[in-house]
Parts: C-alpha cells; structure tokens; sequence
C-alpha cells in the first residue's frame, strides 16, 4: 500500500499538475493540505475518474484537508478533538477500507508565525491536542499513519540552512520538543526509517531561488504506529515535481507498507 502526502497550495489553482501526479504516481492512499477550498469546491469528480474515493474537510481561502483512496473510506472523523471552537480545518481522520485496514490522517500543522504571538501559542496546543488523540489512537493497536505538512524541521539535518530558521516557529525548542513528543509515544518517523539521508527535503521557498539553490527543509512527515512501522518498505520523495509547471513549494511523500495477506508467515505488497 502507497500512501502519500502532499500540500498542494491550493488544489484548484494546480489542479492539472496534481491530476498529472496522481495519474503516474497512482498512490492507494493521499493525504493533502491547504487544499484552500470549502467541500463543494474540492474538485471531486476529477479525482474520481482517476478511481478515488474522496472526503474533504475544506475551509475558504484558507486551510483545508483532503483524503482520497483507491478502497472505500469509513469511521470519517473530522476535526482535531480537544478545542471545541477551534473552526480550521486541519485534521481529517479515516479507516481505509480493505483486507488488511490502516487508519489514515491528514494534518495540516498550525504555522506558528510569528514567535511570541497567539499564533505561536495556538500551533503549541495544537500540538498538544495532536499528543493526546495519537496516544488514544495508539491504543487501539492498529496500522495508524499521521501523515501531512507538520511545519516542524525536526533537527539541523532538516534544513539546508539551520541558522537561517533560528528565529522562526519551525524550528523553534518548543516545536521540535513536541515533535519528539509525539515520537516518545511509539510512533516512527518513517522517512528517517526508511532512509535517514540528509537533504531529504520537502519545501522550497518560492522567494529568493531557493528551489534552484536547494536551500528546502523536511518538514512534511509520515509518523507510523508500531503495527504501521512493522511492514514499513520504503519512502520516495517526489522532488522533481517542484520543477514542474506551476507547482506547490512543498513534494508528495510516498511510504510504502507491506500488508499481510492473511496466509500464516506470508506477506505482500498491497
């Protein structure tokens, strides 16, 4: 099973090179953010002509998450429990559907920006509430993947740059503590799995040629439950779509899971 994650910077306004992703790549499972549209703008029928099944938990101008999977969705939640009057749409949870079932979630982590301000205070307890709905989620022991922008540079590695994030929310002690935070939990973070290399970067800065110069940062991230990790074969950074037409200034992320075929002692891709 191919589950991707991917901010699309407003699914609309790249929709033909986010159908063209879609279409070569042809993940089972994709998780997008800051998808910027209300549900009924969310380009639905065009994802499923591709063979998706679709939910949104979309917001205008602003935010927004989508689920799309090859297998039908259920126990849909959305919304990150915890803060009742909290109106962004960042978290959209379901059951993919299947044999072998994993639950998937699409995050879209608070920015944080400025330090010292409520924006900051809000991404921290976001993060907070996030802790606590994993360890919930983590006692069910189940497949679980926590997949999406995050908005975290976990270690220097992270950054072509690191002196240059000092003073920014990303990169912030207290952002970077919470993120180990929910890996103390048990869960793994599967590029760093999987791989590990530095430079495994996911976002590019339109300003100031950062793409070009590769000066990016990882901060798009799939965390694994035990039962996820376990079957974890591989992760690709799709990097050449940021030099494509029109593109996000963030790259999908593909984990691949090995999923049992329920015969004792044997396995397979799924």
């Amino acid at each position: 099973m191919r589950i991707a994650t991917w901010n699309v910077n407003s699914v609309n306004a790249r929709l033909e090179t986010v159908l063209g992703w879609f279409d070569e790549a042809a993940p089972d499972v994709a998780c997008l953010q800051e998808i910027k549209c209300v549900d009924e703008k969310f380009p639905t029928a065009a994802f499923e002509r591709l063979g998706y099944n679709v939910a949104v938990h979309g917001q205008k101008t602003y935010n927004g998450v989508a689920l799309l999977s090859k297998t039908p969705l259920e126990d849909v939640r959305a919304g990150l429990p915890g803060d009742d009057g909290d109106d962004h749409a960042r978290y959209l949870e379901a059951v993919v559907a299947g044999p072998q079932p994993v639950r998937v979630a699409a995050i879209y982590l608070p920015n944080g920006n400025p330090i010292g301000t409520e924006k900051f205070a809000y991404k921290l307890k976001w993060l907070a509430r996030l802790n606590a709905h994993a360890r919930a989620l983590l006692a069910l022991e189940e497949p679980l993947v926590l997949a999406g922008d995050y908005n975290v540079i976990p270690e220097p590695e992270d950054a072509d740059n690191p002196a240059s994030w000092a003073g920014d929310a990303l990169f912030q002690p207290e952002t970077r503590g919470a993120f180990r935070g929910l890996k103390w939990l048990g869960l793994t973070d599967a590029y760093m799995a999987a791989d590990g290399a530095p430079g495994g970067y996911t976002f590019w800065d339109y300003q100031a040629g950062a793409w070009n110069r590769n000066h990016g940062i990882r901060i798009d991230h799939l965390l694994l439950s035990p039962q996820a990790a376990d079957r974890l074969e591989a992760v690709v950074i799709h990097r050449e779509v940021r030099a494509r037409e029109k593109p996000s200034d963030h790259v999908p992320i593909v984990a691949e899971l090995r999923l049992a075929t329920g015969r004792a002692g044997a396995t397979a891709k799924v």
